[in-house]
């Protein structure tokens, strides 16, 4: 309920009477006679006026408000302007009493739940007891108004006073960040403007064992480094010079004589490239050469092979004008920034990541490497964005069914009504789904069926979420399909001749990921301690602390430039801190209610089978059907190489069949459900992990990892490389993306295990290297996909968790679960022995 007028026009003519002069305590009390009471006025569109003189005692009157917005006059003060507002609001339905009138005829507060206060249903009249009562209120007003500063006014006039600096400094935060954040972006668009594509074309060439290819290039002023790009039928890996074709890039320069050298010397580069043996992948390689001088560099190609052939190339290069430890810094600053921008919630994280990728494009075109448009459009990932999207489409379809709120009964009754199982039973089945599907689809197919299980069950759905995204991450290291960087792991050619296939990696994988699945349930109960899961209360708590909200903003919305306001303004304050009280009794007792076990778990279960129901039981078997068809193809691409799908075809090709069958009338709704948020992420975030790269940052991250175990002395030297490519993984893989990383990491392991002065077994690295890959994605919040898309769907929801909610669970669960895999690594490889 709330204020209205009963008349404009009579308003209108009493507030334009009350301008030249201050309002007596009559005309204040008439306006009390000029007020109606609203009820149910979202449902009604007539007004019932209610009379509540006649159930209350001698001497009290009641005002009702909604929201009280003050209305200034030019000379006059009217009470009815100030608790009408500047709008009413259909769903404020707030019925207590503000102001009571005593038998000591003072003013005092009225509570919302007052046993003597019963309303009427006849209208206030002019009646000598009500008028004598409406009358004595507004002396009371009035003489508020007229007395001077009391000491009741000083706290309220000194918390006004805080209020105002409290939002004059947040004022001034967020001014002084848009301004700081606008200026960053325009110089980036100016830095990002002001230097040229990399315009140097591709030259094609052939060579052979009898003919090379030679070129000179001049006029380098001072840049510093020199990028080589070469395409051609190339395999990553080492060459065996013995028994493999091999293409060999020598750069020739002059260093100039210094303080080292007295006269100038020849330096010349090798870089050995392998060749494919069937002549058919056409793979693009990358090394940048440091430019000692600006004198001219030879650049020659030679091919050596078993057989008379020639082999195709194509080649371009770039001068850059940064070496690669300004490079480093450069890209080390930028990911730091986009971390503070999410850590913090400056902005939104897809805001962020897009931010970041223009810093790092204007970054590369200031030493001298821009991309076109073209180039980082391919850049993104398109298989997993078709993914996100086709199988956001399925589950949108599939929400209409109804099959979420049967699957979260059942849940609840497979836990006979206690929580922790049924959450330990929600994690157990998603790590065991993730190790045969991937984990994004898991998180995509369990959110929605995890946020209405919360719901029904009054639970917070953030924390059940987080623990759901861990135990998925978890699992899918076990398998060899389970997470990215797995998946390229086993397709790697080199790798596979040294002996690691699927049923190998599984088998190895699957072991060591149970034994970490044993210690984490234990210790996720321990970080859950102390953690509150039934966040949400019930209807009346919730009510009441609507409620509290309404009068509290009501009371910051009046300005106590008048002693008339400044008591409202008292009286509303005082409303607030009587109504907190009463919550917090509530909430104690809530607690203590909620801290039992759930007894008569059987008939909530009863209750909620007959709410929660399945509501389309046709659409159901064919959202079951296509969904079957979907996942079995999932699994078919991994296992059958003669089906030419890959994952993001067979999701948009799901997604067409779905609504097809739907018959889907209303398109809008269902792109309405699609994250585009999450989607527009992850294309930002694979822009600026590919400039990241360019800039140098992954491949000095493994350079820096290869010189370390170059260090260790040999007897020690395996150890400390499980230990440190374990953790150098994990850590990585928690701030840049697993995928790149893995990528880079892999030629980088291979050639350490192929050198003669390491001499290391190359399958103890790349199992560290899987186990932290994947294990790490768990210390942020874009440690990994299955992540971002967790909290994208739950903040549609409008269950969205931050950074730091999901860090505080997250980053421990990734420091146990990473020191068991390499206890574990320990014991297979150094306890063991086991290096074959």
């Amino acid at each position: 309920m709330y204020l209205e007028n009963k008349s404009e026009m009579e308003m209108s003519q009493a507030s334009a009477q009350g301008r030249n002069s201050l309002r007596s305590p009559e005309d204040v009390a008439g306006n009390f006679g000029e007020l109606r009471l609203l009820q149910d006025i979202s449902e009604r569109s007539d007004a019932q006026k209610l009379q509540r003189s006649a159930a209350l005692s001698s001497g009290r009157c009641v005002i009702h408000a909604g929201g009280l917005v003050p209305v200034r006059q030019e000379a006059g003060f009217s009470v009815v302007n100030i608790l009408r507002g500047k709008r009413n609001s259909a769903n404020l339905t707030e019925t207590s009493p503000l102001l009571s009138r005593s038998q000591d005829d003072s003013v005092t507060y009225m509570t919302l739940h007052d046993p003597g206060f019963v309303g009427g249903e006849e209208l206030w009249d002019g009646g000598s007891p009500d008028l004598e009562r409406r009358y004595r209120l507004g002396s009371e007003v009035s003489s508020l108004s007229r007395s001077g500063p009391s000491e009741k006014s000083d706290p309220l006039e000194n918390q006004n006073l805080s209020f105002r600096l409290t939002s004059s400094m947040r004022c001034c935060f967020r001014v002084s960040k848009i301004a700081t954040m606008f200026t960053l972006v325009v110089l980036c668009s100016l830095f990002f403007s002001m230097y040229p594509d990399r315009d140097n074309p591709w030259r094609m060439l052939a060579v052979s064992s009898t003919d090379s290819f030679s070129m000179n290039l001049t006029d380098f002023r001072n840049n510093a480094l020199l990028k080589l790009q070469v395409g051609g039928p190339f395999t990553k890996g080492k060459v065996d010079l013995d028994n493999q074709d091999y293409i060999l890039v020598q750069v020739e320069q002059i260093e100039p004589s210094g303080q080292r050298r007295r006269r100038s010397q020849q330096v010349i580069y090798n870089w050995t490239i392998p060749l494919h043996g069937e002549r058919s992948d056409q793979i693009v390689l990358t090394k940048t050469f440091e430019m000692l001088s600006s004198d001219p560099i030879v650049i020659t190609v030679q091919a050596f092979l078993q057989e008379e052939e020639v082999v195709p190339l194509s080649m371009t290069h770039q001068s850059l004008y940064v070496n690669v430890e300004t490079q480093v810094g450069i890209a080390g600053l930028i990911l730091t920034g986009v971390y503070v921008l999410i850590i913090f919630e400056i902005v939104h994280r897809t805001l962020a990541a897009m931010l970041g990728s223009l810093a790092a494009l204007a970054a590369l075109a200031v030493i001298g490497d821009r991309p076109s448009l073209v180039t980082v459009v391919e850049w993104i990932d398109y298989e997993t964005l078709a993914l996100l999207f086709g199988m956001m489409v399925l589950v949108a379809i599939f929400s209409e069914t109804g099959f979420f709120d049967y699957c979260a009964v059942k849940a609840y009754q497979l836990s006979r009504g206690r929580v922790w199982p049924m959450i330990m039973i929600l994690c157990l089945i998603a790590a065991i789904l993730s190790a045969f599907l991937d984990n994004v689809t898991t998180m995509m197919l369990f959110t929605p069926v995890t946020i209405r299980l919360c719901e029904v069950l009054n639970l917070d759905p953030r924390h059940v979420l987080i623990a759901e995204v861990i135990f998925t991450n978890i699992g899918g290291a076990a398998t060899a399909v389970g997470d990215p960087p797995n998946v390229i792991i086993v397709s790697n050619q080199d790798l596979r001749r040294e002996g690691i296939d699927f049923a190998s990696f599984t088998g190895y994988m699957s072991l060591g990921i149970c034994l970490v699945l044993l210690t984490s349930v234990p210790f996720l109960r321990l970080l859950y301690w102390n953690t509150k899961l039934y966040n949400k209360e019930s209807m009346e708590i919730v009510e009441l602390k609507h409620e509290i909200l309404v009068w509290r903003q009501t009371a910051q919305r009046i300005n106590p430039a008048s002693r008339e306001e400044t008591a409202v303004k008292c009286l509303l304050m005082q409303k607030v801190l009587n109504l907190e009280s009463l919550l917090r009794k509530m909430l104690k007792t809530f607690q203590r209610e909620i801290s039992q076990e759930d007894k008569n778990w059987e008939q909530n279960i009863q209750e909620l089978q007959k709410k929660h129901r399945i509501t389309d039981t046709v659409l159901l078997v064919k959202c079951v059907s296509v969904l079957t068809v979907v996942i079995f193809m999932f699994f078919l691409n991994s296992f059958v190489p003669s089906i030419h799908l890959e994952l993001g075809w067979i999701a948009i090709l799901g997604s067409l069949w779905l609504l097809v069958l739907a018959d889907v009338q209303d398109f809008e709704i269902i792109l309405h459900r699609v994250e585009w948020a999450t989607l527009l992420f992850f294309a930002g975030l694979f822009v600026l992990m590919e400039a990241l790269a360019q800039l140098q940052l992954i491949d000095y991250i493994g350079e820096q990892t290869a010189l370390l175990i170059k260090a260790v002395p040999e007897d020690q030297r395996l150890a400390i490389a499980i230990i440190l490519v374990m953790w150098v993984s994990a850590l990585a893989s928690s701030l840049i993306d697993n995928i790149p990383f893995t990528a880079t990491m892999i030629p980088v392991l291979i050639n350490l295990s192929q050198d003669a002065d390491v001499n290391l077994p190359v399958k103890p690295l790349v199992y560290a290297l899987a186990m932290g890959a994947c294990l790490g994605g768990n210390g942020t919040l874009i440690g990994a996909s299955a992540n971002v898309v967790c909290a994208g769907i739950a903040e549609q929801h409008g269950y969205g968790f931050s950074f730091m909610e999901f860090f505080r669970l997250g980053f421990p669960m990734m420091i146990m679960t990473c020191v068991i895999g390499m206890c574990y690594l320990l014991l297979i490889h150094i306890g063991l022995g086991w290096n074959m």
